[in-house]
């Protein structure tokens, strides 16, 4: 899905088999895209580090396509070779009042499972916030306080774009726009629009496989006349894409029932 516009928009999805991973059909997913629909909709390929694998990585730049991925675990070597390299002082520091953010970045990062090197840009976010905790007070009261506390972490993201004239921020903000189809599209489409809950479709393929590209397509189109015919127009408080499909939803019902 194209996760740089103003909302996520899905391009198309692949079913997986029973036992299958998702990388495999991945590549073949972005082969389908590019004989659909062009490759107008792609510029950086943004994804999770479970594919940054040997197979997937080659396949993407066949498509001359530029890449950007989060670096986990699942590449120890590559981890700790990045960690290594970027143990210099920051290349870049900004501090917002509710965060710090550290990037430096690596030009040559030897990868040693595809025998060849990325470039990593490597970011440490120390967020402030208030967190309440409970404390005893006089005669044994229990008190709800608000202290300050500090959370840090570290990610790392490898690509092939060329550092030497892109800001570290720049990779830092491509590979979080990830999150935006896990905090955006999936969580919407399991918990409001119930895409995993079984049903009487379940062992029939096809009217599976139908159902599940209705919802979808229902989905997208709801999303785009939110954004489009809603948000666009609102003055004041915009209700949230969520509330808009329920009350949407409600209305049918009750036209529904009055025609009959």
């Amino acid at each position: 899905m194209v996760v740089s516009a103003a909302f996520p928009v899905p391009l198309g999805l692949r079913f997986l088999r029973p036992g299958e991973e998702e990388v495999g059909p991945a590549g073949a997913l972005l082969a389908d895209s590019v004989e659909h629909l062009g490759r107008r909709f792609v510029d950086t390929l943004v994804a999770d580090a479970v594919y940054l694998q040997r197979p997937f990585v080659p396949r993407v730049e066949q498509l001359a396509w530029e890449w950007v991925f989060t670096v986990k675990e699942n590449q120890p070597d590559l981890v700790a070779e990045a960690a290594r390299l970027t143990t210099r002082p920051p290349d870049q520091l900004t501090s917002e009042p509710d965060q710090d953010l550290e990037l430096g970045h690596a030009p040559e990062v030897y990868w040693p499972v595809a025998d060849r090197a990325v470039r990593v840009v490597k970011a440490v976010r120390t967020r402030r916030k208030r967190q309440v905790t409970v404390r005893r007070g006089p005669a044994a009261k229990r008190c709800h306080c608000k202290a300050p506390v500090s959370e840090t972490s570290t990610n790392y993201y490898a690509t092939n774009l060329d550092l030497g004239h892109i800001p570290p921020q720049f990779i830092y903000a491509l590979g979080r726009s990830r999150w935006r189809t896990d905090a955006e599209v999936f969580q919407t489409l399991t918990t409001d629009c119930h895409l995993k809950r079984p049903s009487v479709h379940q062992h029939r393929y096809q009217a599976l496989v139908l159902l599940t590209m209705l919802r979808v397509l229902a989905y997208l189109l709801s999303l785009v006349f939110y954004h489009r015919q809603i948000r666009s127009h609102v003055r004041g408080r915009a209700i949230g894409f969520s509330e808009f499909a329920r009350e949407l939803g409600y209305r049918f019902l009750r036209l529904r029932f009055d025609s009959s």
